[in-house]
């Protein structure tokens, strides 16, 4: 448990939980309660299973990009919820957006939008991956109080 959690006292952790969870946070909320444009959750679930994904890695899905997403602008769990968005960018790339491609879709002359998006958010997970949730998280109150 200790190696998830354990983090320093580094600033790039911070940067990069708070962006991703920032940039994540919305997609999660408008599955979950219908905000920013969104469907909801049922109607997000049954999206989802239309398109080949079964309801309760839906549900899982949409942990994540909520939950998961709340802990960690908070760092709680870092590590772990980084991880958890790298799976969700990796599905969404393999499922849907492979298929148009590497660009998104700025001009609105392709089908779908394509994966640079989910890179950089992979990238940004990958940083809390490694390094963990940095300064001013639980993961770093935690480390103090049990590691240090």
């Amino acid at each position: 448990m200790a190696s998830i959690i354990y983090t320093d006292d580094h600033a790039a952790g911070p940067i990069a939980r708070l962006v991703l969870g920032a940039a994540i946070l919305p997609h999660g909320l408008q599955k979950t309660l219908a905000w920013f444009g969104g469907q909801g959750l049922l109607p997000s679930l049954e999206a989802l299973d239309g398109s080949g994904i079964p309801y309760a890695l839906g549900a899982l899905v949409i942990a994540a990009e909520s939950l998961g997403a709340f802990a960690l602008i908070f760092g709680i769990f870092g590590r772990f919820m980084a991880a958890a968005i790298i799976l969700v960018m990796l599905g969404a790339i393999f499922t849907k957006h492979a298929a148009h491609g590497f660009f998104m879709n700025w001009n609105g002359l392709q089908e779908g939008e394509g994966f640079e998006y989910h890179l950089l958010a992979m990238g940004l997970g990958l940083i809390i991956l490694i390094l963990g949730s940095g300064s001013l998280s639980f993961d770093r109150w935690l480390t103090r109080r049990y590691w240090a």
